[in-house]
């Protein structure tokens, strides 16, 4: 089975730096859909940054942009989000997710079919 673990998440001062990894077991990343989406309390769950169409394109959201880097070791089956000038606005459970898919709506949660268990997210001000 396909399985996605985060970590490095915690609490952090605003504009700090924060690198979370998502590892990845049971199959590989290399053409699936796959990246980083976020939850803030009473808010709607929400792209982050994902790659997709077999690895050719990134997207980022607008509000991360400048700030975050998505990247994918492959040898090591590794996602990583360096997160770094925080904001509290960035406070949320983050989440890995991949499809098995090589084309999909990017931003969209609904095309994504595996998830991790999330690691939260915490800037302070």
């Amino acid at each position: 089975q396909v399985q996605l673990v985060e970590s490095g998440g915690g609490s952090v001062q605003a504009g700090g730096s924060l690198r979370l990894a998502c590892a990845g077991s049971g199959y590989t990343f290399s053409t699936f859909c796959k990246g980083w989406f976020r939850q803030g309390s009473g808010k709607e769950r929400e792209a982050v940054a994902t790659i997709y169409g077999g690895g050719r394109y990134i997207y980022y959201a607008d509000s991360v942009k400048g700030r975050f880097a998505i990247s994918l070791d492959s040898a090591k089956n590794t996602l990583y989000l360096q997160m770094n000038s925080l904001k509290s606005e960035d406070t949320a459970m983050y989440y890995c997710a991949a499809a098995p898919v090589k084309y999909c709506d990017p931003a969209s949660p609904r095309d994504y079919s595996y998830w991790g268990q999330g690691t939260q997210v915490t800037v302070s001000s």
